[in-house]
């Protein structure tokens, strides 16, 4: 007589679910990072093809003793608007290169942010490389 149980129970745990289901949070979590948005500023920046050709752009600096310079040239707070758009033109092809000084009040720095948001020009903000 055979005594022996018929139904046996495999002792092995099976990891493919366990994979499968590992993969789906990890491609969930990819997704939904990827939504989040960081508070930022909204500016249009020119994609970068190359170096910057200086025909291209106008060059704004700002010292930290608050003046303003154009291109070389000093120009009034009062009057930086009207020169920047003398400079840029019509077509509004030229681009804002913001270049402030690491001990510039920030609300200087944004003046021109504002001026350039206003009439729709881009800009870039310089730094200095490490």
């Amino acid at each position: 007589m055979n005594i022996r149980g018929r139904n046996k129970v495999n002792p092995n745990f099976n990891m493919s679910s366990m994979t499968d289901i590992v993969f789906l949070l990890l491609i969930f979590f990819m997704l939904t990072s990827t939504l989040v948005t960081v508070s930022a500023i909204d500016i249009l920046l020119p994609k970068a093809g190359g170096k910057t050709e200086n025909k291209a752009s106008i060059a704004v600096s700002i010292t930290n003793n608050s003046l303003f310079y154009i291109d070389k040239t000093k120009v009034s707070e009062g009057s930086l608007e009207n020169e920047i758009l003398k400079l840029v033109g019509a077509d509004r092809a030229k681009t804002i290169v913001i270049r402030g000084d690491k001990d510039v009040p920030y609300k200087n720095v944004m003046k021109i942010i504002d001026i350039a948001n206003r009439n729709k020009l881009k800009m870039i903000l310089a730094v200095k490389g490490k």
